[in-house]
């Protein structure tokens, strides 16, 4: 990262004070949205005003053997035509790692609370101010215990307990428990550039909805060290499941892979697996330069909650600076407060998603594409991201009702563009576009979204900032089409 970036992103925390062991800093934000759709109707648009209230807290704790995050805020919604619209939200991202035991047992924790689509093909809005019955609270909480060391001069192991629990008020969707527990052990090089692993896996997703579904897995591998910057492997294994029946099945596994890391700035690594239901496969890709941050993914496998907000992630603007910054600030929690600094002063918003999530009642098969790219200048900030994603019900047994019993396949494609200027060191103006297409089984249900936003945010105060901006929505689609033009002013304020 070129030295401007990173030293007037270290003195947007800075001017906070200097850096403590645990760092609280309360805060409450006000706004106002002015909207001629409040309700997203096509036939019968209300106007509305509605005020935000949304006091908050964000905790950072760096200490020798707990590291944590913890962002959360109550939004209270007052509208201006219809009080029995009134309603309450929380926002919540929290990580982190407590180490129980010195460098040998640790715990793991995250969680989050959003507004998520109910239905992928039901009303899809932007903002969590309007009134949409396609949208719902989303918890997701994760607790994971493990231990981890070396068995002598031999090799090393690790054994892992998790435990992930997703819930809604929604009547679809409402709910899965995830259980997870992993042991592995194995030796990089074990025979000069020769190494090996073997690891056991259990799931267990237990759909509230839906019907339970157990996977077991065993495999045996070895790698080879071709050069120290390339590796590639080799596995064989034994997969038993019950997703497409009653009873459990068993089949063979194998797989391939290979890894490698020219430089401490790139990243490459790839895999592809023969599974019961075919073949899937992982490949990530990584590169940053002085100015930029690219990341390019494509998988596909089982997912208990296809689409979901992700634990520990805000969006892929987050998830590029959490990758850029790391050469400015190692230590993850303490790198999450430099983010969000950042962010706020150059008015870029961290969790506008590409594509929404939606809610289901089974396993499903998920393949999933993303391309993203930011571009950090000293006065421009510049992100782009794009991606794709394939969802089908794998779980053929359940009787569990969600998108996928309409549908069998749900395809999700979209872009997001932002661009902020900082017109002074206090003041910035970002400009946001997007858009995201959702198709179907029948031609009804394919719909999509646009949205223009245009927002000027600036210091009005050592601790205050305030922001003013205007928005334009449209979405398409046989069912439920509407068009929304909104004008927030917000003032935010931290103690």
């Amino acid at each position: 990262m070129i030295a401007s970036v990173g030293a007037y992103a270290q003195a947007t925390v800075e001017d906070a004070g200097p850096r403590r062991l645990v760092s609280v800093v309360p805060r409450i934000s006000i706004s106002e949205v002015l909207t001629n759709n409040v309700g997203l109707s096509s036939t019968n648009p209300q106007a509305d005003q509605i005020t935000q209230i949304s006091p908050g807290i964000l905790v950072n704790v760096a200490g020798a053997r707990v590291h944590a995050y913890f962002d959360y805020s109550r939004n209270e919604l007052f509208y201006a035509q219809d009080s029995s619209s009134q309603k309450s939200q929380n926002a919540l991202n929290t990580f982190g790692t407590l180490e129980v035991i010195d460098n040998w047992a640790f715990l793991d924790f995250s969680g989050n609370i959003s507004q998520q689509s109910i239905s992928a093909f039901g009303a899809q809005s932007v903002d969590n101010t309007s009134v949409n019955p396609n949208r719902t609270e989303v918890s997701t909480y994760r607790l994971s215990p493990y231990v981890r060391g070396l068995l002598g001069s031999v090799a090393n192991y690790e054994a892992r307990y998790s435990r992930t629990v997703t819930s809604s008020d929604a009547a679809i969707g409402r709910g899965v428990t995830t259980v997870d527990a992993v042991a592995k052990v194995g030796a990089d090089r074990a025979f000069g550039n020769l190494g090996w692993s073997a690891d056991a896996s259990q799931q267990t997703a237990d759909y509230s909805a839906g019907r339970p579904t157990e996977s077991e897995r065993l495999n045996l591998g070895l790698s080879y060290a071709v050069t120290p910057q390339l590796s590639v492997s080799a596995r064989a294994g034994r997969e038993t499941n019950n997703y497409t029946s009653l009873d459990k099945q068993n089949y063979d596994t194998s797989g391939v892979g290979v890894n490698w890391a020219p430089s401490e700035r790139s990243k490459l690594s790839a895999s592809l697996d023969h599974r019961p239901f075919g073949d899937a496969h992982s490949v990530s890709f990584e590169h940053r330069t002085a100015r930029t941050a690219w990341r390019f993914s494509d998988s596909k496998d089982v997912s208990t909650t296809p689409g979901q907000t992700g634990l520990s992630s805000l969006g892929s603007v987050y998830d590029l600076l959490f990758s850029q910054f790391a050469s400015l600030e190692p230590d993850e929690t303490k790198r999450a407060q430099l983010i969000n600094a950042y962010l706020q002063t150059n008015g870029i918003s961290p969790n506008t998603p590409v594509i929404s999530s939606f809610l289901t009642s089974s396993v499903s098969l998920q393949r999933r594409q993303d391309l993203s790219f930011v571009l950090l200048g000293v006065r421009d900030t510049v992100t782009f991201a794009v991606t794709r994603s394939e969802n089908r019900r794998l779980d053929t047994v359940t009787t569990g009702v969600d998108d996928f019993t309409t549908a069998p396949l749900v395809h999700q494609r979209g872009f997001s563009f932002n661009y902020a200027h900082r017109l002074t060191p206090g003041y910035s103006l970002g400009i946001l576009a997007s858009q995201q297409d959702t198709t179907g089984e029948l031609s009804l249900q394919d719909s999509r979204l646009r949205l223009l936003s245009i927002q000027l945010t600036g210091k009005v105060g050592k601790n205050a900032a305030a922001s003013v901006g205007v928005r334009r929505v449209v979405y398409s689609s046989f069912t439920a089409p509407y068009g929304e033009t909104a004008i927030t002013v917000s003032l935010n304020v931290q103690f």
